[in-house]
């Protein structure tokens, strides 16, 4: 492996542990808003991303535990999609990419992103529908605006996880002809 690609390599791994890090803070930032609007909502507007919802609490308990749990599964899903981003790009032995390992890890994050790109998709209809019931929510609309994204990302990433099989399978294959 040359130097550059080396040096990028290393480049990618340090972004994706700050993306890692930056979505864990968030989710647990969200965790920490949401159990303080249950028990302490008067300090909500201080906290983080300022996710007030009480008017849909004292609206509507099921619409706001319906929304705050796709916030919530969304959030946690983006972070530990990049946690094994950063568990592949940790152990995989780039000489020989090509392992069961790595394809299974490929398809784990396949599977994360259209977990997520269709759980946004659901939140942002569940959010339509209760707007034109009279709650306002257009402070959550920022958690699924990437739904179509994330569904895009999974095709490209489910082509290469079954790319990566099939070179497994060739690869094992031609280790059994030598």
């Amino acid at each position: 492996m040359s130097k550059t690609n080396n040096i990028v390599f290393w480049a990618l791994y340090a972004i994706a542990w700050i993306i890692f890090i930056g979505l864990s803070i968030e989710a647990g930032g969200l965790i920490v808003n949401f159990l303080f609007s249950l028990y302490k909502p008067e300090i909500v507007q201080n906290l983080y991303q300022k996710l007030d919802l009480i008017q849909m609490y004292n609206e509507n308990k099921f619409a706001f535990f319906s929304i705050y749990s796709f916030i919530l599964i969304i959030s946690i899903l983006k972070a530990v999609l990049f946690y094994t981003v950063i568990s592949l790009m940790h152990t995989m032995d780039r000489t020989k990419p090509f392992s069961t390992f790595v394809a299974k890890q490929i398809s784990y994050i396949s599977y994360f992103t259209l977990s997520i790109g269709l759980l946004s998709f659901i939140g942002r209809e569940v959010t339509k529908n209760l707007m034109h019931e009279g709650l306002a929510l257009n402070k959550v609309n920022q958690f699924w605006v990437d739904s179509e994204a994330y569904i895009f990302m999974w095709a490209v990433i489910h082509i290469i996880a079954t790319i990566f099989k099939k070179g497994v399978a060739i690869q094992n294959e031609n280790d059994l002809t030598v």
